[in-house]
């Protein structure tokens, strides 16, 4: 027994030298070992991507995913922030190189956390539309926008940031989602197709490689010094429809109060009092913390109208959020169609108008539609069968005919 203990002992002893022996020798061949440097971070990088819960992903779609992707800071145009998107099939087989992509953006639903589209199952409308999208043969990717699927403030319609947004998502789901090519069509409502629109205008400088091929946009935003000024002096050109229908409630109370609440939770040097009065102040604090839905009904239920809202220095209080608001170009490289409802009270039909034609005279090849008594949400889906022989076209690579003429009388 004696024996054995020894002969244990030494063979621990050599093992214990061994292994100094082992690490001396590995320390001095080691010195000019550079450590690994982790990958690079970039735009357009998928971070993680998980299922979908189905109800929250769209009636008979195929594969789902939530994914988290990096995305160019557009608030300050440079560092990386992580945003959320949906990523979602058609059933069945895709075709030779995989499924043709929309990337689709949102329409207007708040700015807080709680109110990423990602987090709440997709409307009735929105579900008929994109279900046809899906229809058409092509997958979705859409995007949260920075500051609702992720850190940070949502700076509210601010161009640039939701172009970085969802040109990154594209490029990630390309890069690490399988099954998807690069043929793209943007298409966006309302908030989303200034969305979409800026994202054509970015895409050249900003993601040349994507293959987009047209944008599809229905309740367009457009901002201008005439547009703003038309705006506060309530002098849109309206139908008589859209008149009665602002008087009951003014979508644009909430609109104005959620660019408020967004830049004041981006500069703190904002003063809420020199763009609102004391009576909308109240709603001011809520539009960080609730959705567009319970937002809209506080502004319901204290009467706001723009008269009593909005200070006569509002306009020069938000001038950085209109500034930001701004399309970088009108000359699109790709064609544009426009969805306007001449009944629209929430983007005027006289300001998508005024786009149209400003893009004409860009140069872009817009084909505009008009539909005569609807209204902001009912665009949409009356939109479907024109937009649906626009896309054929584009993704079949045949010329697109603009109706530009027409649209400047």
């Amino acid at each position: 027994m004696a024996n054995q203990t020894f002969k244990q002992k030494r063979s621990f002893n050599a093992l214990v030298m061994a292994g100094v022996v082992g690490l001396s020798l590995s320390a001095c061949a080691t010195p000019d070992t550079k450590p690994v440097a982790p990958p690079a971070q970039t735009a357009g990088q998928l971070v993680n991507s998980a299922p979908l819960d189905a109800g929250l992903s769209l009636p008979d779609a195929g594969k789902s995913l939530r994914i988290t992707y990096l995305s160019t800071n557009g608030i300050t145009g440079s560092g990386l922030v992580p945003v959320t998107a949906e990523v979602i099939f058609p059933k069945g087989e895709a075709p030779a190189g995989g499924w043709p992509i929309v990337a689709w953006s949102h329409g207007t639903v708040g700015i807080a956390d709680s109110c990423a589209p990602s987090l709440h199952p997709y409307t009735e409308r929105n579900k008929a539309y994109l279900t046809a999208w899906l229809n058409r043969g092509f997958a979705i990717v859409a995007t949260d926008y920075q500051g609702l699927g992720g850190e940070g403030p949502h700076p509210y319609l601010n161009v640039r940031t939701e172009a970085y947004s969802v040109l990154d998502s594209i490029r990630a789901a390309l890069a690490g989602v399988p099954g998807l090519q690069n043929k793209v069509m943007l298409v966006g409502q309302s908030q989303g197709a200034g969305a979409a629109f800026g994202a054509a205008a970015y895409a050249p400088d900003y993601a040349p490689s994507l293959d987009i091929r047209g944008t599809v946009a229905t309740g367009i935003p457009y901002m201008t010094p005439e547009v703003l000024k038309m705006l506060l002096t309530q002098k849109e050109h309206t139908s008589s429809k859209a008149k009665k229908a602002i008087k009951q409630q003014d979508p644009v109370v909430a609109y104005a109060l959620l660019l408020g609440a967004s830049l004041g939770n981006i500069d703190p040097d904002f003063k809420p009092d020199e763009a609102f009065t004391a009576k909308a102040m109240p709603a001011y604090q809520s539009a960080s913390k609730v959705c567009l839905g319970p937002l809209m009904a506080q502004i319901k239920e204290d009467g706001l109208t723009r008269k009593n809202t909005l200070q006569p220095t509002f306009g020069k209080a938000l001038s950085p959020v209109f500034q930001g608001m701004m399309y970088p170009t009108l000359a699109l490289k790709q064609p544009l169609f426009v969805g306007t409802g001449s009944a629209d009270i929430d983007v005027a039909a006289s300001s998508q108008q005024a786009l149209v034609k400003a893009a004409c005279a860009a140069g872009a090849t817009v084909q505009a539609h008009v539909y005569k008594g609807l209204d902001h949400s009912q665009t949409v889906l009356a939109s479907l069968l024109d937009s649906a022989a626009f896309t054929k076209a584009v993704m079949d690579g045949l010329p697109v005919t603009g109706n530009c003429a027409a649209s400047a009388h």
